[in-house]
């Protein structure tokens, strides 16, 4: 049996973790209330800019009537050989299987895509890390390379997360765009954690471009939580006081989708392929900028749930020490009254 003083030591040093476990699920807990507000906040953005595309694209043709191309060449759609994908993931651990399951779901789709060339963007510092050692770094290929299917790292993001802006969003799909617009990529995509509550989350690949339909996202692998999941997400949450219910915005969305819904016609000073280019980049870099937002707020939330499940196994752990404490306690109490009365009965 174990010596008092080192259970002792061991219970302290639970003690101790329990309290560090405990303060990070709070704070992630506040880092988790701000960044579903944050969220929140981006979206009437968001959702007229999709408003004021689609009254563009029922009021002026996405095809040019004499050349039959589009109008803008986010629009062109051609054979998928040269992919782009966007990986979001943490610069910290300690998220549970947040960072695990979406390097898992990034695996997947490279196999699916496998045979074409694949070039990967990191966002967050274990997404980066893990496909350091498993694929080379190399600068983006010119669009007349030729080159055998491989997939490469042609970017990484280290910190961003922390306090996401539009300014960087919006600077990383204006990299995309022209790389798209030059025929060196043939699709991109981005893979991160969509959340829409603590209870509500999945994991999945969204194609940002080609634009197929304004206002629709395609998503072309999803991934819903598990029942054990949901459960341990909804302990956290009641015992960090965050609510489990998504925000409702029914009202605030269907207040938006009356924009420009008069049956009239708009007379553009602008033609159309004018107003696509200026609008199309805004829209994709609102597409990465929202995939930014819910990805971190599912980090914190992942972090929450890890933490909690943390904490109660430190109080597990320093019940179950306790009480074996207790009992060598009472075997060595036991012991020596036991050497007392031996002694007595040999001295008579």
């Amino acid at each position: 049996m174990a010596n008092i003083l080192d259970i002792r030591r061991r219970i302290r040093s639970v003690t101790n973790t329990r309290q560090i476990t405990k303060a990070m699920k709070m704070v992630s807990a506040a880092k988790l209330r701000r960044a579903q507000e944050r969220a929140l906040a981006a979206r009437p953005y968001a959702q007229m800019l999709t408003n004021v595309l689609k009254s563009l694209v029922s009021r002026a043709e996405i095809y040019d009537p004499e050349t039959g191309q589009p109008r803008h060449p986010l629009l062109a759609q051609r054979p998928e050989q040269n992919v782009l994908l966007i990986i979001v993931t943490g610069d910290k651990g300690l998220a549970g299987a947040f960072n695990t399951n979406i390097l898992k779901a990034a695996s997947r789709f490279l196999d699916s895509r496998a045979g074409k060339n694949i070039e990967v963007i990191a966002i967050g510092r274990k997404g980066r890390d893990f496909l350091k050692r498993r694929f080379p770094v190399a600068e983006p290929r010119p669009a007349d390379a030729q080159e055998s299917a491989r997939t490469t790292i042609i970017g990484e993001h280290i910190g961003v997360l922390n306090k996401v802006e539009f300014a960087m969003a919006s600077e990383l799909a204006q990299q995309v765009i022209e790389r798209y617009t030059r025929q060196e990529i043939d699709s991109v995509y981005v893979l991160y954690n969509e959340f829409k509550s603590v209870i509500a989350q999945r994991l999945v690949v969204e194609q940002v471009l080609p634009i197929e339909q304004i206002g629709e996202t395609t998503t072309v692998q999803a991934e819903e939580m598990t029942q054990e999941e949901r459960e341990r997400a909804v302990e956290a949450a009641k015992a960090a006081g965050v609510g489990l219910r998504a925000a409702d915005t029914s009202e605030m969305d269907a207040a938006a989708k009356k924009f420009a819904t008069a049956p009239v016609d708009y007379i553009y000073e602008q033609p159309p392929g004018e107003l696509f280019s200026s609008l199309l980049p805004k829209y994709v870099g609102i597409q990465v900028f929202h995939a930014l937002l819910e990805s971190v707020a599912a980090e914190h939330a992942a972090r929450m749930t890890a933490m909690e499940s943390a904490t109660s196994n430190a109080t597990d752990m320093i019940d179950s020490l306790t009480l074996a404490m207790n009992r060598a306690r009472q075997a060595k109490i036991t012991k020596e009254i036991i050497e007392i009365v031996s002694g007595a009965a040999a001295a008579q």
